[in-house]
Parts: C-alpha cells; sequence; structure tokens
C-alpha cells in the first residue's frame, strides 16, 4: 500500500482530522500532539477518540505519525527548559495510548554549547526515564540537517542515542528528505548509496516513516528549509523515487512542504500518479 499524507490541524480534534485527510486523498498524516510552538494539549474526548476509530476504519487510515512540538528540547542546558520537555513528553506518550501502534516524532533537540557527546546522553536519558514497558508507540527520532548545535544530522548520532535506550523496541527513525539532503546525504546523486548507509549505521528495519520534503538549499547546506515538491533544489524525480524505493515501501510519507489544503492535495494527486 502506498501510504501519503501531510499535517493537518488538530484543532477540531481527531475525527475532523481523519475527514480533512480523506477529502485530501491521504490514507495517513501527521498532527502535533500540542501546540507547536508553545506547549498546551487539548483535552482528549473519548466520543471523538471512538469516531475517529470509525472513521478510520471505514477510509482505511491505519498510521498516524503524531509530532512533538518544536518547543520541545530534550538535551536542553537551562533546567526548566529540559524539565518541559520531560513533562510534555511524558503526557503525549500516555495521550498517544488513545491511538494505539502508532508512531510519535520529535526532533533529537539542540545541545547548545554543551557538546554532541552530552547532547547524546541527556536525549537517551530522557528516553529511558518516559518510555515505559507495556507502551504500544514507537518514538521516532527524526533526521536533522545539522543547523547549528542541532543532534541529529549525522546517522551515527542516531544510533548513539538508540543504543543507550533500554527500551529499543519502542525507538525507530523518521526520514527527512529535506533534513538528509541539507545534511549532506545526496539522495539525488546517490539515493541506493544513502539507503545503504542508514542500513549500515542504523539498520532500515528501525525506519518507520518519511518526511517528504523539498529543500530551498543545494546540499549539505545545513540550513533546513522546507520547499514545495516540484520548487526546490531536490529534483523533483529524486523525491518520486523515494516513494518508488522497494526499502520503504509501505511507510507512510507525510509532506510538510509549505502548502495550504489545495496545494497538499494537488501534490498528493501527483504522487499517486506517479506510483503508476
Amino acid at each position: 500500500m502506498f501510504r501519503i499524507g501531510c499535517h493537518i490541524s488538530s484543532a477540531g480534534g481527531y475525527l475532523a482530522m481523519a475527514k480533512r485527510a480523506e477529502a485530501l486523498g491521504a490514507n495517513t498524516f501527521a498532527f502535533f500532539t500540542r501546540n507547536p510552538r508553545g506547549g498546551s494539549a487539548k483535552a482528549i474526548e473519548e466520543t471523538d477518540i471512538a469516531a475517529f476509530h470509525a472513521e478510520c476504519a471505514r477510509t482505511g487510515i491505519d498510521r498516524l505519525v503524531a509530532h512533538a512540538p518544536y518547543t520541545l528540547n530534550p538535551c536542553a542546558a537551562k533546567p526548566n527548559v529540559a524539565e518541559f520537555a520531560r513533562m510534555a513528553f511524558s503526557d503525549d506518550l500516555q495521550r498517544m495510548e488513545h491511538t494505539p501502534g502508532q508512531l510519535y516524532n520529535f526532533h533529537p533537540g539542540s545541545h547548545v554549547g554543551q557538546g554532541i557527546d552530552a547532547g547524546i546522553e541527556k536525549i537517551a536519558a530522557l528516553l529511558n526515564e518516559v518510555l515505559f514497558p507495556g507502551m504500544t508507540t514507537t518514538v521516532l527520532l527524526e533526521t536533522m540537517a545539522g543547523k547549528g548545535s542541532e543532534v541529529g544530522g549525522r546517522f551515527e548520532e542516531l544510533r548513539a542515542i538508540i543504543d543507550r535506550v533500554e527500551l529499543q523496541a519502542h525507538t525507530g527513525v523518521c526520514l527527512d528528505t529535506c533534513h538528509v539532503w541539507d545534511a549532506g546525504y545526496d539522495i539525488a546523486g546517490d539515493l541506493d548509496g544513502v539507503l545503504a548507509e542508514f542500513d549500515r549505521v542504523i539498520g532500515l528495519r528501525r525506519l518507520h516513516a518519511v518526511h517528504l520534503n523539498n529543500s530551498l538549499n543545494p546540499c549539505g547546506s545545513h540550513k533546513d528549509r522546507h520547499a514545495k515538491l516540484l520548487d526546490g533544489c531536490i529534483p523533483p524525480e529524486t523525491l518520486v523515487r523515494v516513494t518508488r524505493h522497494p526499502a520503504l515501501a509501505g511507510l507512510p510519507f507525510i509532506l510538510e512542504t509549505p502548502n495550504d489544503d489545495a496545494g497538499y492535495a494537488q501534490e498528493i494527486a501527483w504522487l499517486r500518479a506517479a506510483q503508476n
């Protein structure tokens, strides 16, 4: 199955997200668990969740990629920022159990001068604190562009985090095409080689989702500026090849391109047509 979708606002609740996904031609989607630039989370209503599950069963939506807020920095130097990361992460994982067996994606964060090794240790320590036996969610570390003091710009950094996690079966990776391109992985010139390196360092079995984005910048720029699929520095045919690569078959592809609903619907339709 080709799973394609985009970020959808959670403001109207879960059922509204499922209906919006269907209207856009999507059969998967991503959403923020709480205010992406703040920290507040809307209360979950059981009637809404029940209606959501019924709607997903009707439309065939079987994979969700929840996204942590951008303000969550697991390796923050400031105690109050680190405490927010712990609180939000822990609360989000409890909330995720209303939609069992789904994916929770987060940015590993920025070490802000503490050094990459200290950042890796702090991220792993937080995961060891918030992951719990019996949880059904898989937590995904996102590949990053290597901007500033970001952790996760190299596959080795993500592997180092995973190696320090006790409940590794509940962890995985989300590959962002814009981020890996900006980080210096040439998916246009050698997609097979990049995926082979991912497999060697992390393991393709740990890859659970793909953020499908173009980039406003050349490969290796370390900028992280998303572009629409047809408008950036990554050749559009490369992004199609990503969606058709046998190693990625069945994964949810999530658009985070700078679009409105009409733009997302057009990109989803374009990608669906390209699968034939």
